[in-house]
């Protein structure tokens, strides 16, 4: 049988003939979907434009926290647990989720009318980069100003706390409430000193430059443990509206040149603060026989690039430092010099004053007879009271101011 009356016999079959039409559907499909994706690729290549974020950017924390926002409308996830200590002390549990590293679509009518953001990650140890594809440049800039703004107001009212990672600054834990500055009684007089110092500085950035004066200031806060160095920090950065970039000298892994660049990229409206500076540094004076560890640093800090990154040639502007320490006369003169530390202030025990204060304080409906007697009680039966003693004992008469007197000799000491 010639060929010819082969194939012309299988066109008369009707299962063929059924068949044959599949196959010609199926290439049409084919057609349309490479066509398709040529088109898509033209549309992307021609009309969309790719913003690449990486993680060093600070924009990158705005954008993560969008994407949190609005990851419940990805399938692949990848979830970041962490744990919420409350004032009362139950611990509470949250779960962020994030796009997990490759591509993903979500849609959003705020920026792409009935349109989507194609999200693409590359996840890797040390820098995610977030490629974001948009019309035009009005909408990224418009989802950039929306995905800050999103993020300032999770941290309005609050203090963002944040630590050294690297060479970079990053977010510790969870913002904190602000805490008011009269939650802090110092001696009288002192905290106003402290806070009128700071604002004027602040305020008067001019008055520095018409004059050559470098514009960064420097406080140093010492006295005995547990009388408010810390928390008066935290309260003045409340006060602020300031973040604070905690940083620890004895840091091991801390060089100079990490201090120095840290020290000029820290986030703006922060307050730098470096507790403890004598665990890291003491003074030349000090006989090695007493102390065979002086004028060395822990770590791969070296005393001279500390001086330097506080107040050197190539030292930072625009810059608020705040140090810490229990034991003055073991720091180096030339560290707490004017210039590398412009007001030095002691926080000391409890007088009579505060110790009135903090009783009207923690009970307000208590007449202030009630205080000034609590305060002569408290300074007979110790002569040196930290107001963190204080303040623990309180905590133990909550509801009983008169046994908060009565029982003042059991301070813990």
């Amino acid at each position: 049988m010639p060929l010819s009356d082969f194939v012309d016999g299988l066109k008369d079959n009707p299962y063929f003939g059924a068949g044959f039409g599949l196959v010609g559907v199926g290439t049409a499909l084919a057609l349309a979907r490479k066509g398709a994706q040529v088109g898509m690729v033209f549309f992307r290549r021609h009309y969309m434009i790719t913003l690449e974020v990486p993680s060093r950017d600070k924009s990158y924390h705005w954008l993560l926290s969008w994407i949190t926002k609005h990851a419940r409308h990805t399938q692949h996830l990848s979830v970041e647990t962490s744990y919420l200590a409350h004032e009362s002390g139950r611990v509470h549990t949250q779960f962020d989720f994030h796009p997990s590293p490759g591509n993903h679509i979500i849609w959003s009518d705020q920026f792409i009318r009935n349109g989507s953001l194609n999200l693409v990650w590359h996840g890797t140890t040390r820098f995610e980069i977030y490629g974001i594809k948009m019309q035009t440049y009005l909408h990224i800039l418009i989802f950039l100003t929306y995905s800050r703004e999103l993020a300032l107001k999770q941290e309005e009212g609050r203090t963002v706390m944040y630590t050294a990672m690297g060479a970079e600054w990053r977010p510790f834990g969870f913002p904190r409430r602000r805490r008011p500055l009269s939650s802090v009684v110092l001696e009288a007089g002192v905290a106003e000193r402290i806070v009128d110092d700071v604002k004027e500085f602040i305020g008067n950035p001019k008055w520095y430059t018409d004059r050559g004066i470098p514009y960064r200031r420097g406080y140093l806060l010492y006295g005995p443990p547990g009388c408010g160095k810390s928390s008066f920090i935290t309260a003045l950065a409340g006060e602020l509206g300031y973040s604070i970039c905690l940083m620890s000298l004895s840091d091991r892994t801390l060089s100079d040149d990490r201090l120095n660049h840290l020290l000029s990229v820290a986030p703006q409206q922060s307050i730098i603060l470096l507790e403890d500076v004598d665990a890291a540094f003491v003074s030349r004076e000090l006989l090695p026989t007493e102390n065979p560890l002086a004028y060395q640093g822990m770590g791969r800090l070296t005393f001279s690039g500390l001086l330097n990154s506080l107040d050197g040639v190539a030292s930072s502007e625009a810059r608020i430092v705040f140090m810490t320490t229990n034991f003055i006369d073991r720091l180096d003169a030339a560290l707490i010099r004017p210039g590398r530390v412009d007001l030095k202030q002691y926080i000391g025990h409890c007088t009579h004053w505060q110790l009135a204060q903090m009783f009207r304080r923690f009970y307000p409906e208590e007449p202030a007879s009630e205080g000034e007697r609590f305060s002569e009680c408290a300074l007979a039966a110790h002569s040196e009271i930290s107001a963190a003693q204080v303040q623990g004992h309180f905590l133990l008469h909550k509801m009983d101011p008169a046994g908060s007197i009565d029982n003042v000799a059991q301070i813990k000491e």
